[in-house]
């Protein structure tokens, strides 16, 4: 007997919390204004760190979802994961608790946890000695807590797990999710990615791997995908969470869709703990799987959000691994790294890259990077430098990568609905 069809994934809600806006409106015109969200680190004192910037999101309330209480159970993370999924939610017009519990799912990625409760709870057991430890201590910072405190608001009954690939996280858990509806095992999915590590140990450690820009006297500019003077990313804070439906489910309750996706793929470098190949051979693997899952030719995507995180060495290898994938015809594709307004929001960073794939294909509008002042001619693509582009796109590619090598790409469409389901 043959494998059966698999059902079409569409996305009908979207959630975004980010250094450049607390919602999925603010975020993407700002995006398309090209405004930056970077700046002064506030979260902690910076007098004795290299590196004093950051992405960091402001005018963030939990307590519009979770009370006072409950909210001190709950590590910075988890507060941007139920934020993020509760506005999804509530855009993908989705009652709390949940219609269908037992075919709903959570999947929300963490790259680091609970950090920041990390360091809290290191000082309280040196200054203090362990019996002052918090009974909530290990529940605030575990990955998974984030999906599961959403799991536990909304009623969700579904599969509830949190994958970790570093900064390919959040696109993991869209593509893990994508097969979870394509093969019958939920009709929808709260997917997505958070993280919160704008944190002493966090800025520290990304600072002693010479990972992160040092321009902190110009924050605004130091997120620099591509152009010559990049000197590294810059870290940020933030979640990506959309809703993700089986069509058929999301045809029956009548729902506004955004885009379908339809490729998923991934590979790995096993090259390097944290430097990407240098000819981006993961890269142009990862990419092809996604072509290959989606059955398309490569001359049929439009537009790439690049994972463009303004390493020097990043931004090269993606570059020639898209001019390998794409050949001829990469000239004439826009590519674009909304990091360099964002800032690279690490675990989270896949998931709100994909959303801004969709909210492109539903808009017909395009970000651009911003920063890219004296491109690097070893980067040979179309950037949209400086200003957003409008334009049809039919077939949009995300790209995540992290360290370890880890890769994945998405693709998503224009949703039609005269098309076959």
């Amino acid at each position: 007997m043959g494998r059966p069809a698999q059902r079409r994934v569409v996305i009908t809600g979207i959630g975004l919390v980010t250094p450049i806006g607390c919602d999925a409106q603010t975020t993407w015109a700002s995006l398309l204004e090209g405004r930056s969200g970077i700046g002064p680190i506030t979260q902690f004192d910076t007098t004795d760190h290299p590196v004093t910037i950051a992405g960091e999101v402001s005018d963030f309330d939990p307590l519009k979802w979770i009370g006072r209480k409950d909210a001190k159970k709950m590590d910075r993370f988890i507060h941007f994961a139920i934020g993020a999924s509760m506005m999804a939610l509530e855009d993908a017009n989705l009652s709390v608790p949940v219609p269908d519990p037992d075919q709903t799912g959570v999947l929300l990625g963490v790259g680091l946890g609970g950090l920041r409760t990390i360091e809290d709870a290191g000082e309280i057991l040196r200054t203090r000695g362990p019996r002052r430890l918090s009974p909530f201590m290990l529940p605030r910072l575990i990955s998974n807590l984030a999906p599961g405190q959403v799991s536990i608001m909304t009623g969700a009954r579904g599969p509830n797990w949190s994958p970790v690939s570093a900064c390919a996280t959040g696109a993991n858990a869209i593509g893990e999710a994508t097969n979870m509806i394509r093969e019958g095992r939920a009709d929808v999915v709260i997917s997505g990615g958070t993280e919160a590590t704008i944190t002493p140990l966090g800025v520290a450690g990304f600072a002693a791997m010479r990972a992160l820009s040092t321009r902190n006297d110009d924050p605004q500019s130091a997120s620099r995908p591509f152009d010559v003077d990049r000197d590294g990313f810059v870290a940020a804070e933030g979640a990506g969470v959309m809703i993700l439906e089986s069509l058929e489910y999301a045809q029956s309750r009548g729902a506004n869709i955004y885009a379908e996706v339809v490729g998923y793929g991934q590979s790995s470098d096993a090259y390097h703990m944290t430097l990407p190949h240098p000819e981006g051979d993961g890269a142009r693997r990862c990419m092809l799987h996604a072509l290959a899952d989606a059955n398309l030719d490569p001359s049929q995507i439009k537009y790439i959000n690049a994972h463009g995180t303004s390493t020097p060495a990043g931004d090269i290898a993606e570059s020639a691994a898209i001019e390998s994938v794409f050949g001829e015809y990469a000239s004439q594709l826009w590519v674009s790294s909304t990091k360099s307004m964002t800032g690279h929001l690490l675990g989270a960073a896949g998931a709100v890259e994909a959303a801004v794939c969709a909210l492109t294909i539903k808009h017909g509008r395009v970000p651009p990077t911003i920063n890219l002042d004296n491109q690097d001619p070893s980067c040979r693509l179309d950037y949209v430098a400086g200003t957003a582009r409008e334009g049809d796109i039919e077939y949009a590619l995300s790209n995540s990568f992290g360290f370890g090598g880890t890769n994945v790409s998405l693709i998503l469409k224009t949703y039609r609905e005269e098309e076959l389901s």
